[in-house]
């Protein structure tokens, strides 16, 4: 959503990092351009220039400290203002057991999926979580919670002949906490616009289950109009805080920008992809740095903490210490590096990364490197020295691939081997041109060589 932005605030700041004094002129140009990026991005016109103003009323009382250039102490300030426009301060939901969310919205935004999203992530925290399907208008809906509740083993509550939402939401709650539940999630009903049925309803919803946290769902890709729904809903309801659907989508992200400063609501989680996983605590801090190229390694290691097994993990690192690392144990990385996500989303983490594109080659090679592995016998996988011309042929048409796709596999299996052999026996150095050696040659699947 903010690889636009991202570029060109990327642009403008690579302009003052090189900066050694600070004058009203390249501050002017530098800012000028940051304010453009930001437009571009469909930020609100009185966020752009409040942002702007900001900025320069600190850079111009900014005492420069010993051994930090005028233009990094910019960068850091913009940075501060950035995580501020986002919303700085705690994004954690009440602490209140048993914990009642209502989740409300426009029509088609997110809020069944976002509702089991939650859920998900709520069982994980160690709560007890029930949904409640209110959408009495969209039969469907009801179907899609009761499927992603089951799937997710969340507890279910509908009732399939009723209409009293308010009504039906008191007695499910009443029945969730007989079950056991210690956090009831209320999935309401969404129309295509804000009208006062909708408001009046989840009013009366409200009056009667007292919810500690009402969650609006909102589509990242309404841009501007993102901004007016919450507005409108925080002005009826007194919304908690904000779910973003989309994130991962090719909006400007002008909305997430704009939200806390029109609105006057945080967010508190985004929507990151289709799947029930891809679901996350919103941190503004953390989403600043990664638009201004800086990447956030904290994600990173979070995501891969939840998605790698350590024992798994130690006995990769023991093998791969006594160099004895084969396509087996390959395959198995390749498996837990999809459980971290896309290859694009992991580069966009890390420091300097923002940039850099990888295009669906890099994917591709993965995918194709997996079904080769896949399609090789136990034996073959543990000792590749016995695939001969006929077992390549074999390998080849069941991975869909060609002889000349296998043969260089195994060739930079065989090189990535010899590497691990020489750290072993501490030539560091005849290693390191090794894969100077290897680079525009290929390299290896998906390590980056």
């Amino acid at each position: 959503m903010f690889e636009s932005l991202s570029d060109k605030l990327g642009q403008a700041l690579r302009n003052l990092r090189g900066v050694g004094t600070l004058s009203p002129e390249n501050m002017a140009e530098a800012l000028q351009e940051v304010r453009t990026a930001l437009l571009s991005a469909d930020v609100h016109f009185k966020v752009a220039r409040e942002f702007i103003e900001r900025i320069q009323t600190q850079c111009a009382g900014q005492e420069v400290l010993k051994g930090v250039a005028p233009g990094q102490q910019v960068v850091k300030i913009i940075n501060d203002e950035l995580v501020k426009l986002l919303g700085e301060g705690s994004t954690e939901l009440s602490a209140a057991r048993p914990l009642k969310i209502m989740l409300v919205g426009l029509h088609g935004s997110g809020k069944t999926t976002s509702t089991a999203k939650l859920g998900k992530l709520l069982k994980k925290r160690g709560y007890r979580p029930s949904v409640v399907a209110c959408d009495v208008y969209r039969p469907a809906a009801i179907d899609q919670l009761e499927i992603l509740a089951k799937q997710e083993e969340l507890g279910f509550f509908a009732d399939r002949t009723s209409t009293d939402v308010p009504r039906l939401g008191k007695k499910a709650l009443s029945d969730a906490l007989a079950s056991g539940s210690d956090a009831i999630l209320f999935d309401t009903a969404g129309r295509l616009q804000i009208d006062t049925d909708l408001i009046e309803e989840v009013k009366k919803l409200r009056s009667e289950i007292n919810p500690d946290e009402i969650l609006l769902v909102v589509d990242g890709a309404l841009g501007q109009e993102a901004v007016n729904v919450a507005k409108a809903f925080h002005d009826s309801l007194q919304i908690t805080g904000l779910i973003l659907t989309k994130l991962d989508g090719d909006a400007r992200g002008g909305a997430a920008l704009s939200i806390k400063s029109i609105a006057g609501v945080g967010i508190k989680f985004v929507g990151t992809g289709e799947k029930i996983a891809d679901f996350d605590i919103f941190y503004p801090d953390r989403l600043a740095s990664r638009i201004l190229g800086m990447g956030d390694v904290v994600s990173l290691v979070e995501r891969a903490q939840e998605s790698i097994d350590e024992k798994e993990a130690a006995k990769m690192a023991e093998k791969l210490r006594k160099a004895d690392f084969d396509l087996e144990d390959f395959l198995s990385q390749m498996q837990q590096m999809k459980k971290l996500g896309s290859m694009q989303s992991l580069i966009g983490m890390m420091p300097g990364m923002n940039g850099v594109k990888l295009g669906d080659g890099a994917e591709k090679q993965m995918a194709q490197a997996e079904a080769i592995i896949k399609s090789m016998t136990f034996q073959e996988r543990r000792n590749p020295s016995v695939i001969n011309g006929n077992r390549r042929q074999r390998i080849a048409s069941g991975s869909g691939t060609k002889i000349v796709d296998v043969n260089q596999l195994l060739k930079q299996f065989q090189q990535m081997q010899k590497m691990m052999k020489m750290m072993k026996g501490g030539g560091a150095m005849k290693m390191m041109r090794q894969m100077n050696a290897m680079k525009g040659k290929g390299g290896f699947p998906g390590m980056g060589m």
